[in-house]
């Protein structure tokens, strides 16, 4: 997963951008309006909405934005009604991508989703083909000058996290989706900072990949995905080398 959650992190370096293009509040405030339709509109009751407020908050999104998402979702005012749709696929090299979407035309999203990806070598499959592969978990990131190893591991463990990984610069740890709420309350109380903290799936198993150039088309794949108005995340089981992700990153 090293490879995976470290493109994660540089994706997160560069969210302050993505808002500014206002890309990072429209798949924001889809994800509030699903979640309060799904669940409700009070956050407390609603484990979804409240990672996606946190969401919103660290994004600096307006309270009146949040808000109107919201009742959208609940019903308070109209608006656009959105549906989710999981899509399977293959990217360069055989790793598997799995790509959640918010979509009001599932048609013309489809269609998008399937150009995109054999336009840049990879290709759409069947329903069930990808998703085996994968684990939904929580999975919070913590910078290593935030707080001593042996300290953030033994509370993390001791609040309900299945797992703790030191990886370059970052503390790694995951969580049962049943726990992780409890994880990041105790982070929250301990006072101790999260470079991300949010819903993820993990690969069972992961695909190597050794060289510059196959490292560059898969990420130019992933990132334009993850560009898509529609996608809300992407999944894959690639594991690059730090040194080449870094390169193959552009930084």
């Amino acid at each position: 997963m090293s490879g995976h959650s470290k493109w994660a992190t540089i994706k997160h370096k560069k969210g302050a951008l993505d808002a500014k293009r206002g890309a990072l509040f429209t798949k924001i405030i889809k994800e509030l309006t699903v979640a309060a339709k799904n669940g409700g509109g009070n956050p407390d009751a609603n484990p979804r909405l409240r990672t996606v407020l946190q969401k919103a908050k660290d994004a600096n999104m307006p309270n009146d934005n949040i808000d109107r998402a919201i009742k959208k979702g609940t019903g308070e005012l109209p608006g656009v009604m959105y549906e989710e749709v999981t899509y399977e696929g293959y990217g360069p090299g055989g790793v598997a991508i799995l790509i959640e979407a918010l979509t009001d035309n599932k048609n013309r999203t489809t269609a998008e989703i399937r150009s995109m990806l054999e336009k840049r070598g990879g290709n759409m499959s069947g329903a069930g083909s990808v998703a085996w592969q994968f684990a939904k978990k929580g999975f919070i990131v913590v910078l290593k000058d935030t707080c001593p190893e042996e300290k953030l591991m033994e509370l993390v463990l001791d609040a309900g996290a299945s797992d703790f990984n030191s990886d370059g610069e970052n503390y790694e740890i995951t969580a049962d989706l049943k726990d992780f709420e409890t994880v990041k309350k105790a982070l929250v109380d301990a006072k101790i900072a999260t470079v991300s903290a949010e819903f993820t799936a993990i690969p069972s198993a992961t695909v190597k990949i050794s060289d510059v150039t196959g490292a560059k088309s898969l990420l130019t794949l992933i990132e334009a995905l993850e560009e898509h108005d529609d996608v809300q995340n992407v999944y894959a089981n690639f594991d690059i080398p730090d040194e080449i992700l870094k390169e193959a990153a552009g930084g």
